[in-house]
């Protein structure tokens, strides 16, 4: 029996924390940091949970519903959290099923279908699945990281549905459990199964009693009242249960997110993956005048996909500078229709889209069409189209624009007008521009619209705009929710769209399977206000702290910095793209970038029941902070552009403040001044660092796991090479003079790099100065957030480097982390600082300098080899790595750049006591095995410290170079023989800061030469 509707202030949520920690197996937190990361999802809303429970199995998270249901608890199912319309966020316990349970149980690959569990990935289950050239249909353009669980609970749709259908016609069968327990599978019902579920009684058969009545009572008001549209979503699928439709109480199920039952597994089908496809893109004048031409192209060809986005879109991609490759790739127009084609054959899809445009009076040849039947290129015009969400959720202009209208679809036939009478509301309310894209061959249309939600008068607006938007598209026969579903954006207003019977039926359901409104109560069914629970609204008042960074970009305030998360999730993605290793490697949402943004958010204490309530001294802040490994993946990554790492720096800086820093702050934070010192015998640090019990003892006073070899320093630095090279210094004004930054890691550990680039350098008629004065661009400081340290070091490197700033002298950097320091971190930390903006105009990297800058005379050196390249995370999300690419092509290295992720050591952080084991099953997911995959002849290169280190370390059996050192070893022809020992590592060979020592010719050679005999052989290489 279950107890008094539970009250999440009262005391028993000690109980039930207590009662789920002892019988759930699974993880179940009631702290103030798990509550605050799953405040929210993608929605303009916010509640913050009783507790979390992550199951490790389904049986632990069927349980946990029956615990939560001995103390009357509400539950909230939840998978990837993506939701756009508050779905996924409550006052209940929430189950997080995305974790443990995300098994493919079998795949029958003769019936099409399969068995899975609610937590897998969409990306994850369909690569699970291509060995039997299979796939589960629908695909949103979340689909790297979206959980069955969270489709089957939306009824998720994607451009795939015009092929497919939605997630609803996907659905063989589920197995659910009631709030109250009763357990079972339930899928199309003939009679004479009703009939012998009734004769066995109990709690089953008043359900299926139940259905039955309802369907019966309500049979004209279901048949007349669902639009007839391939889009509606809106609403319980009560049409499901018509005789007709087989009575099928697993698709009446789809699409009640998580009010009606919680879903255990499920049994899909599966379609063959299309063995070709083309793609046709056709431009027009405007959305409109596309969205006409959408009823003429569906009566000629039966397309994969019909997608659309307009030209707003498209000038947001310009002003960020995101996707102009999949701009570049578009035809002339103002707005563009993607259609796309599959089949068998290469030759019938060709066919297929020329049919349409001889039926169309179109020509390949038009330059407002563009056609593809190669998958790299169609790829890249369709990952416009999925970037929409994210590139309108936060334009260049800084308005912030919200869900709310999100997905509404109408009949394909009547899109343009509605379009057309969309755009009137929109001007009629003052939101200028919003972007209309989605996914027209079905009629339903995507847009983020500007709502003010921080004022009364601005809120009030909002619920305006919803009350008539919803009888705008009711008037054309549409639906309120074409994609997304109905929360609590729609709940309120399906009364407008299905009237009041139909309404007061989906009332009847609800209490049939949950009598008490325990399931995800307030959505739907008896819903919270459309205005109500806002994550903003006018009640919000943030705290308005004072910082270090001057956040340039969210007009100076850490508030709009942290505000740039929108929940779209893309941080949870499994594989490709460097955000969010941490994530990855735990699979807990508040080691995400989304999940750390919030309790950000939680911490500047704008609402009353904020989950964090200690501000920069937060320990929830600084724990899930304190596995971001500030790789800046989500910097370029993430669609809104969240920096997880300066924010992270940020905080570290106002936590420690007047207190005692970790030990690792003051060892690996303070490196540049170690390394210097270490000059006066670094042999003798050498052998103190390599020493069992003194090691053992300064690791631990230096706050080093123990797992983690230190690096060795080089006998001899670059600095001192450098001067004992006695060469002239060259004029800063002379237009041939690059300064080379001596950085601390190819200074004093592998100063064979910096030594290789001088070499390269000068070859291609450039002149060389090398600062000689100590200078340092503060990395380590900003990265454990020391910074005003940090902006003194800044500040003392600039008076060095003024001469060379004065005379627009290039800076040359090697090292990824210190140069996007100057391109990144050191204008955010002084902005108004001219020499650092000088200073971020005039560094380059290596490539870049070759590329775009060598004299056109100047002839590389000829590698003609194979390399795999791991890209450094800071060059990745802040230089970016086409200049790599040109200058590797133009040496003639076939180069596989990995799409691995980050490395793991990012820095300081792989070192720190108590990160190894997370930054070694990061680099585990992608990085090492690559690397132990390379072929033997293949050379191996990594310009950045922290990637050749875990390289180094993982048990890779190889050591990585800088491009610098290959095109110097080029240049004199010594590149390594093709043999499986090059660059091989073993145990009784000497390091490779031991093998620099003397010479820069000897030093260079060493570096590469070394195997696991202690030299290979070397091929001379002519150059052409």
């Amino acid at each position: 029996m279950a107890r008094t509707p539970f009250d999440a202030s009262g005391a028993d949520v000690a109980g039930l924390a207590a009662a789920l920690g002892e019988e759930v197996d699974g993880e179940v937190r009631f702290d103030a940091g798990s509550r605050g990361a799953y405040a929210t999802d993608g929605s303009n809303y916010r509640q913050v949970p009783i507790g979390v429970v992550v199951p490790r199995t389904v049986e632990a998270g069927a349980h946990a519903v029956k615990v939560c249901a001995r103390f009357g608890a509400p539950v909230l199912s939840r998978g990837g959290g993506t939701s756009l319309a508050g779905q996924t966020t409550n006052a209940a316990v929430v189950i997080d099923w995305s974790k443990y349970c995300n098994r493919l149980i079998s795949v029958d690959p003769d019936a099409r279908t399969c068995v899975v569990e609610p937590g897998i990935v969409l990306d994850v289950l369909n690569q699970r699945l291509s060995e039997h050239r299979l796939q589960f249909g629908p695909k949103p353009s979340t689909h790297s990281h979206c959980a069955l669980g969270g489709m089957i609970g939306n009824n998720s749709c994607g451009a795939s549905a015009q092929a497919y259908g939605k997630t609803v016609d996907n659905v063989r069968r589920l197995e659910v459990l009631t709030y109250d327990g009763i357990r079972m599978w339930v899928g199309p019902t003939s009679q004479a199964e009703r009939t012998r579920i009734a004769s066995e009684g109990g709690r089953r058969a008043e359900l299926y009693a139940g259905l039955d009545r309802i369907v019966t009572e309500y049979l004209a008001d279901i048949r007349r009242g669902y639009p007839k549209i391939p889009r509606r979503v809106s609403g319980y699928n009560l049409d499901s249960l018509l005789p007709e439709n087989g009575f099928d109480v697993a698709r009446t199920l789809v699409g009640s997110e998580g009010t009606l039952v919680t879903v255990l597994r499920a049994e899909l089908d599966l379609v063959p993956v299309p063995a070709y496809q083309s793609l046709l893109v056709l431009g027009y004048a405007g959305i409109c005048a596309a969205a006409d031409d959408v009823p003429r192209l569906l009566e000629h060809c039966t397309p994969g996909q019909l997608e659309s986005l307009d030209g707003r879109m498209a000038q947001l991609m310009r002003e960020e500078g995101a996707y102009l490759a999949s701009l570049d790739a578009l035809p002339e127009g103002d707005s563009w229709l993607m259609v796309q084609f599959g089949s068998d054959s290469q030759e019938d899809v060709d066919e297929q889209a020329h049919a349409l445009l001889r039926a169309l009076g179109r020509s390949e040849k038009d330059g407002d069409v563009a056609f593809s039947d190669d998958p790299e290129r169609e790829q890249r015009m369709l990952r416009a189209r999925e970037a929409g969400l994210g590139v309108t959720a936060r334009p260049p202009d800084d308005r912030e624009t919200w869900e709310g209208w999100e997905d509404s679809a109408v009949p394909p036939e009547r899109l343009g007008d509605y379009l057309r009478d969309l755009k009137k509301l929109f001007e009629e309310f003052g939101y200028d521009h919003p972007s209309l894209y989605g996914h027209f061959g079905q009629g339903c249309v995507h847009t983020r619209i500007p709502f003010g939600l921080m004022t009364a008068e601005g809120v009030a607006d909002f619920r305006r705009f919803l009350e008539r938007a919803a009888d705008l598209v009711v008037s054309y026969g549409g639906s309120l929710s074409g994609e997304h579903g109905d929360g609590q954006s729609r709940g309120e207003l399906l009364t407008r769209m299905f009237g009041e019977r139909l309404v007061a039926a989906f009332g009847e359901l609800k209490a049939l399977f949950d009598p008490g409104n325990r399931m995800n109560p307030g959505k739907v069914v008896h819903p919270n206000p459309v205005d109500g629970q806002l994550r903003l609204g006018p009640a919000w008042r943030p705290e308005t702290p004072e910082t270090y960074f001057g956040y340039p970009q969210d007009e100076h305030s850490f508030n709009r910095a942290v505000m740039r998360c929108v929940g779209i999730g893309n941080c949870r993605s499994h594989s490709g793209g460097v955000m969010c290793p941490s994530y990855r490697a735990t699979r807990e949402e508040e080691h995400s970038t989304r999940g750390r943004a919030r309790l950000l958010f939680e911490m500047l204490d704008g609402h009353a029941d904020s989950a964090v309530k200690d501000g920069w001294r937060s320990p929830e802040v600084h724990d899930a902070l304190d596995l971001c490994l500030a790789c800046k993946g989500c910097k370029s990554d993430c669609p809104t552009g969240v920096d997880m790492a300066t924010l992270k720096a940020e905080f570290l800086s106002h936590h420690y403040e007047g207190r005692i820093r970790p030990a690792a702050h003051y060892s690996m934070g303070w490196l540049p001044v170690w390394a210097r010192l270490s000059r006066i015998a670094p042999g003798l640090v050498n052998s103190a660092l390599q020493a069992p019990g003194l090691a053992r003892a300064g690791k631990r006073l230096a706050g080093v796991d123990e797992a983690r070899q230190p690096p060795v320093f080089a006998g001899q630095s670059f600095l001192q090479w450098w001067q004992r090279r006695d060469a002239e210094e060259p004029d800063p004004a002379d237009p041939r003079t690059v300064l080379l930054w001596p950085d601390t890691f190819s200074t004093y550990f592998h100063p064979s790099i910096a030594i290789s680039a001088v070499r390269v350098l000068e070859d291609a008629g450039f002149r060389v100065a090398v600062p000689t004065r100590p200078v340092c661009c503060g990395l380590t400081w900003i990265s454990t957030g020391q910074l005003p340290v940090a902006k003194r070091v800044l500040r003392r490197t600039l008076g060095v480097l003024r001469p060379h700033l004065e005379a627009g002298t290039p800076v040359i950097g090697l090292e990824p982390s210190c140069t996007a320091v100057f391109r990144s971190d050191a204008p955010e930390l002084m902005p108004s600082d001219e020499d650092v903006q000088r200073l971020a105009g005039q560094v380059r990297t290596f490539a870049e300098q070759l590329v775009h800058h060598a004299p056109a005379n100047w002839r590389p050196p000829r590698l003609a080899r194979r390399a795999t390249v791991q890209t450094h995370c800071h060059q990745h999300t802040v230089m970016k790595f086409d200049a790599d690419r040109e200058l590797m092509r133009r040496v003639h290295l076939e180069a596989d750049v990995l799409d691995e992720g980050c490395c793991g050591l990012a820095g300081n952080f792989g070192f720190e006591r108590g990160h190894h084991e997370v930054s070694m099953a990061v680099a585990e997911q992608g990085v090492l095995p690559a690397v132990r995959a390379t072929a033997p002849d293949s050379l191996l290169l990594a310009d950045g410290f922290s990637c050749r280190t875990q390289i180094e370390q993982g048990r890779t059996g190889r050591r990585a170079l800088h491009l610098a050192e290959a095109l110097a070893l080029g240049l004199e022809g010594t590149l390594p023989s093709e043999h499986p020992e090059r660059q091989a590592v073993r145990p009784d060979q000497p390091s490779r800061a031991a093998r620099w020592a003397t010479t820069a010719g000897a030093t260079a050679l060493a570096s590469a030469a070394a195997t696991a005999a202690g030299r290979a052989a070397l091929r001379s290489l002519r150059r052409p």
